[in-house]
């Protein structure tokens, strides 16, 4: 029998003030079996950093043809295509062709690296941004996570403040590459 997702409620207060978004977001996600609370809580991170109307979450891991968010036109066509990771240049490539604007958020403990061996081919890539999040801010956004949460998150200077009213942790995403 196959194992379920995990589903978690956040109830997330967005004030971005580099951008003027100032809005309050009621966010379902699904948690696959194989998906760590790290990747959670950058799914959510990164659905604050590009709050925009018509930003969604997709299936996620359970398909390969989607990113962990994307944004369409009214028309239907992609305007925003979000990926989490480390993704592979290829599938960015992909990503670049039928969207117009790419974003990749990379975490992990092997982030430096991965961005090291991708980085020259990534770079010839059109409208592709490169955001890398700190392992430990992400280890420490993951811990305010649970299943129902409230969490504050302030956007100012670039710097993220995530809070659940007595925990706060800071986030400074380091800009890789950004073709704009």
């Amino acid at each position: 029998m196959a194992l379920k997702p995990t589903i978690y409620k956040v109830q997330l207060q967005l004030a971005d003030s580099d951008r003027s978004v100032y809005e309050d977001h009621n966010l379902t996600l699904a948690r696959h079996p194989s998906e760590t609370e790290e990747r959670l809580a950058a799914r959510v991170l990164s659905f604050g950093l590009f709050a925009a109307p018509g930003l969604n979450f997709t299936k996620g891991l359970s398909t390969t043809d989607e990113p962990d968010l994307w944004q369409h036109s009214d028309s239907g066509e992609i305007e925003h295509w979000v990926e989490l990771g480390q993704p592979e240049p290829a599938r960015l490539r992909k990503a670049c062709g039928i969207s117009r604007k790419v974003s990749v958020v990379a975490y992990g403990k092997s982030a430096d690296t991965w961005w090291n061996l991708n980085r020259e081919a990534m770079e010839s890539l059109p409208h592709l941004q490169v955001l890398q999040l700190a392992w430990p801010e992400v280890q420490a956004a993951a811990a305010l996570l649970t299943r129902n949460c409230s969490l504050s998150l302030s956007i100012a200077g670039g710097t993220l403040y995530l809070d659940t009213g007595n925990q706060p942790v800071t986030l400074e995403p380091l800009t890789l590459f950004a073709t704009d």
